[in-house]
């Protein structure tokens, strides 16, 4: 039973991220594709969670940290770049 209901919501989570995918592609503004980008990251480690569970393994616990990771620096990073237009500022002695 536990299978079924699993392997719904891996279906449910990949209906999302085309949702989200469509939000990226056609978004009426950065910020939405921002926005959409980050829902799929969190979506993306919800699946491999649910995957790993299915699988009865804890060897993908550490790809779940590093898209976590990698999601989150993606997003803070495309929002200082529309926020500055810039991602490393340099400062300069002048």
């Amino acid at each position: 039973m536990i299978d079924v209901i699993l392997k719904i919501a891996l279906t449910l989570f990949s209906l999302t991220i085309a949702i989200s995918f469509y939000r990226v592609a056609k978004g009426p503004s950065m910020p939405d594709r921002i926005v959409g980008l980050d829902t799929i990251g969190v979506n993306l480690l919800s699946m491999v969670a649910i995957i790993s569970i299915l699988f009865g393994t804890k060897a993908y616990l550490e790809v779940i940290l590093i898209l976590g990771i990698l999601s989150f620096i993606g997003t803070i990073a495309f929002s200082k770049f529309l926020e500055r237009g810039v991602i490393i500022e340099r400062k300069s002695n002048r």
